[in-house]
């Protein structure tokens, strides 16, 4: 195992001690006018454009959007705030929305790292977060709702914490949370951490670290405060396995979503020594992790493959490609026709921006598209498919547009 892993490899955490995520952007206001636009970034085919010239957020880790007919843009900092604007490209405040930083351990991997809004959240205001806090280390997911005579905020003394699991080490916490076309709330989450998962948290199905988990929020059942789905693989089974779990075998996925379109969920595990993978997350699929790095066997280095679900796509470590993922979205964005159901992805390192081509149940083709010359956090799109990408260090948001 290399020293390097147990710093690296997972899009928070860097060993260019230049780019350490800690130092961030500090001190930055996303409520000051900053005027001085990012420039244009010549990348073939599109440009990344500033999408919103005058805002800077602290360590954007997600932008989301609810259905709820407002047309307004979510943004997390990671150290434990979510800003709410208009979508209008000369907005020039970020208002906090919820801050929460109170109860956040942040830095590296931590923080506050997911947003989700429940399906009927114009009606009833509720939405989910996932944030790494407490000690010892635990992965809180919780709900919070929204401020009945203000909708631009939220009660922090809202929260109803609905399920929780210890992180053994700072790195690899996952993050993301998302309601499925089921209405099932699916959780990323990372093996624990440290580098080669010590724990065989991944393949170890009585735990929910390294697992993609689905609950049914809307039903709580016996003591818990969250339904287990009928269909989830493991419901009722006699080997103590945990029901939340819907695949597993995964090492730090950083970043999941849903193709709005088709219902395939599309899932970025950040690799270890060797190899970047996207999957495609079936119900009950077991994806490798430690067993297998990508395609390769890692622990054992003679693995039986067998009945394991394999990458669609991979792509080795180097400077021309980067060294840990960012997964993206399927591209809907109207504005883009030529992107119309390709998977958009990066490297959070590099920079690089690539559209993935998947027919006929495989993957066919892969184009780098656009490179952002600093850490790429993650992707984002609003209410109306459009497509965004968060600059980690510098606070910015861009939008790709076509043309060079």
């Amino acid at each position: 195992m290399k020293i390097s892993k147990l710093v690296l490899l997972a899009p928070l955490a860097l060993i260019f001690s230049s780019c350490d995520p800690s130092s961030g952007q500090k001190g930055n206001d996303p409520s000051t006018n900053n005027a001085a636009s990012a420039p244009s970034v010549p990348t073939g085919q599109y440009t990344l454009t500033a999408a919103f010239p005058n805002l800077v957020i602290d360590l954007p880790v997600e932008l989301t959007s609810p259905d709820d007919g407002t047309d307004r843009i979510f943004v997390i900092a990671q150290k434990g705030k979510i800003h709410v604007f208009p979508n209008q490209a000369d907005v020039k405040t970020a208002p906090v929305f919820l801050d929460i930083t109170d109860r956040i351990v942040s830095g590296g991997e931590r923080g506050l790292l997911g947003l989700a809004f429940h399906p009927k959240f114009k009606e009833n205001g509720y939405f989910y977060v996932n944030y790494t806090g407490g000690n010892p280390l635990t992965t809180y997911i919780s709900r919070f709702k929204v401020n009945q005579g203000n909708p631009n905020t939220a009660d922090p003394k809202s929260e109803e914490i609905l399920l929780t699991y210890r992180q053994p080490y700072s790195n690899h916490n996952g993050g993301k949370v998302a309601f499925g076309n089921d209405g099932y709330l699916y959780i990323a989450s990372g093996d624990g951490g440290s580098g080669g998962d010590p724990l065989n948290n991944g393949q170890n199905r009585k735990e929910l670290l390294g697992k993609i988990i689905r609950i049914d929020v809307d039903n709580a059942a016996g003591s818990m405060k969250y339904g287990i789905p009928a269909d989830n693989p493991f419901k009722n089974n006699t080997e103590g396995f945990r029901e939340e779990i819907f695949a597993y075998g995964m090492r730090n996925p950083w970043r999941f979503n849903f193709d709005r379109k088709t219902g395939l969920l599309w899932a970025a595990d950040v690799g270890q020594d060797e190899i970047e993978e996207v999957d495609i997350i079936e119900k009950g699929g077991n994806y490798g992790w430690r067993l297998m790095e990508a395609n390769n066997c890692f622990n054992p280095a003679n693995c039986d493959k067998t009945n394991l679900k394999l990458p669609i796509w991979t792509y080795p470590h180097g400077a021309s490609t980067g060294l840990s993922i960012t997964g993206g979205y399927v591209s809907h964005d109207k504005n883009l026709p030529g992107l119309e159901g390709k998977y958009i992805y990066g490297d959070y390192v590099s920079g690089n921006i690539w559209a993935l081509t998947y027919e006929g149940n495989k993957a066919v083709k892969n184009e780098q598209i656009g490179k952002l010359d600093v850490p790429l956090s993650s992707f984002g799109e609003d209410a109306q498919n459009n497509l965004y990408v968060l600059a980690y260090t510098s606070g910015k948001i861009y939008k790709l547009k076509p043309g060079s």
